[in-house]
């Protein structure tokens, strides 16, 4: 009875991580409380804090749940997917919208509470991933142009949140992780293009791994690295970077840039996996050595 019990309690508990996409919906809690950080600096709010990762993990579990539930037929022809609980049928349509709806519902009060703006922000990201990424994704490659403005809001959310105030500074966050978004995506587009085509998604920016795709990663990358500097000119109203941090960033920066080019050498998924860890890798490290800078500001 009590084994029977702990693995039916596993199996809710997978399915749910896995329906919401909980590495995915954790990392971007880790950019809104990266944004957050950096606005308030040692004048921390941890209420704030909490609602701010409780309303952000909803906001991507309720969009993740609803990309699954509209492209539960497609997640069945690739390897990649059809492990997940609705093609394999552990989580049927129904309790999947009922998820995706409280949610939505949980994630946008928690954001409201905080302020307006920041439940604005969240409301126009589900819709953007839901209503226009996923029914494009198989439509055409400017799919991820698309995708890349809810995938960008998370880290100015953060600032917002902190703030009540959208501006330069929040706007240049957005820029930063929503230029990061083009070589990161188009590197699993290129070393899982075999598997995306089994659905008939096209992620590449020219449909195919050629040349022209990996000349756009490199120019995205090196367009992210001076994106990610911009605040040690002092343009950028609070929004502050010390020369050292900078000088930080742009290393990390040009690790990312190194995958970049060599993909364009060898052209083949072994770089183009390893381009999208280095892409993880810098994303991250960037909002710390952000976080950090602030605290010793």
């Amino acid at each position: 009875m009590n084994t029977t019990g702990i693995s039916i309690k596993s199996n809710l508990f997978q399915d749910f991580k896995a329906i919401t996409k909980h590495r995915l919906a954790i990392s971007v809690v880790f950019s809104s409380v990266a944004g957050y950080l950096i606005a308030v600096g040692k004048e921390v709010d941890f209420v704030v804090l909490a609602m701010l990762a409780v309303g952000g993990y909803c906001m991507v579990g309720a969009s993740n749940a609803y990309n699954q539930i509209i492209e539960r037929d497609l997640d069945k022809l690739m390897d990649r997917t059809k492990n997940r609980p609705i093609p394999l049928g552990t989580i049927s349509v129904k309790a999947a919208f009922v998820i995706a709806t409280l949610l939505t519902i949980i994630g946008l009060v928690t954001l409201y509470l905080i302020n307006p703006k920041s439940a604005m922000f969240g409301a126009i990201s589900i819709f953007m991933y839901v209503s226009l990424y996923t029914p494009l994704k198989t439509k055409t490659p400017l799919s991820v142009f698309v995708g890349a403005f809810p995938g960008a809001i998370p880290f100015m959310l953060g600032w917002v949140a902190a703030t009540n105030e959208f501006g330069i500074e929040p706007g240049t966050l957005f820029l930063m992780q929503f230029l990061w978004q083009f070589p990161h995506f188009w590197a699993i587009g290129w070393f899982l293009y075999d598997d995306y085509a089994k659905a008939g998604f096209f992620m590449l920016p020219t449909g195919k791994k050629d040349k022209n795709t990996a000349v756009q990663i490199i120019m995205y990358t090196i367009w992210t690295i001076l994106a990610s500097i911009i605040p040690v000119f002092g343009f950028t109203g609070d929004l502050k970077l010390s020369i050292v941090a900078a000088v930080i960033v742009f290393i990390l920066g040009l690790g990312m840039l190194y995958y970049a080019i060599l993909l364009f050498k060898r052209m083949d998924a072994k770089t183009a996996r390893q381009l999208m860890l280095a892409s993880v890798s810098y994303i991250t490290l960037l909002q710390i050595v952000y976080i950090v800078d602030k605290f010793l500001q």
